[in-house]
């Protein structure tokens, strides 16, 4: 199985395929927030400012304009807007933020682990601490990148909960459910959602080069898998262009997802 696939004008890799899967988790977002943590899904959420959700909002702390972007008609460092931090609390408090975070783990209801692995009173490895994972989880929309999929990560049960998945947002009740969402959760293997009737994960789609029986062997639970499972979709001509001259010249997102 090849990491790579042809269209129209280049050979797309695998990285480019999780670029663009990371895209979609802000299809016709409106006007909130984009908050993503990492090389691709920062690419991804460029990619979906450019494209098919205009209103997008992206701050790495700076609100400058991906540096000038001949794309929105605009110079280098153009500034958008601004985003002072009591702005920044509000919208995360109101559902209007959009977060894609790693996980060191991740379960079949979406829990999520970066703090510890092993035992809390005496673990094996300490991660970054629950950093602003619950409050993300709760009180907005939160998705998952994974650059390596592997039953290490996606395992039966998380050794401490960070982020807070489907069933203990629902044991906490309507305060904790108000605002949760997770949309999708996007490895270097396929795309995974929650839309089964229990709220546990469900393999949405396949890149191309990749089976169902390499996503289920990575697994550490048993995934619900549809029986046609489709491929995540091609980029276009002009999103390929945009991630490879305009947003990621130097190919950063090749060594996080290496072909």
């Amino acid at each position: 199985m090849s990491g790579t696939e042809t269209t129209g004008i280049a050979t797309v890799s695998r990285a480019e395929y999780c670029v663009v899967a990371c895209a979609e988790a802000w299809r016709d977002a409106g006007e909130i927030l984009a908050s993503p943590m990492g090389t691709v899904p920062a690419i991804g959420a460029r990619l979906a400012r450019l494209t098919f959700s205009p209103d997008l909002l992206l701050t790495d702390g700076e609100a400058l304009l991906m540096g000038g972007t001949p794309a929105l008609g605009t110079g280098p460092g153009s500034v958008e807007g601004w985003l002072p931090f009591r702005q920044h609390l509000t919208l995360t408090a109101t559902g209007r933020r959009h977060v894609m975070m790693g996980a060191s783990q991740i379960d079949r209801h979406g829990n999520q682990n970066i703090s510890c692995i092993g035992p809390w009173n005496r673990p094996t490895r300490q991660l970054l601490g629950v950093r602003g994972a619950p409050v993300n989880t709760l009180n907005n929309p939160t998705s998952y990148w994974v650059p390596k999929h592997s039953a290490r990560v996606f395992v039966e049960h998380v050794d401490m909960v960070s982020g807070v998945g489907y069933d203990r947002a629902a044991a906490a009740g309507p305060s904790a459910t108000r605002y949760h969402r997770i949309p999708e959760v996007v490895s270097n293997l396929g795309v995974f959602d929650f839309e089964t009737p229990d709220r546990t994960m469900r393999l949405r789609s396949l890149h191309p080069g990749v089976s169902v029986e390499q996503v289920a062997e990575a697994t550490g639970f048993g995934l619900t898998i549809p029986g046609d499972v489709p491929f995540t979709r091609d980029p276009t001509d002009a999103e390929l262009r945009l991630i490879r001259e305009v947003i990621d010249p130097k190919g950063l997102r090749e060594r996080e997802v290496p072909a």
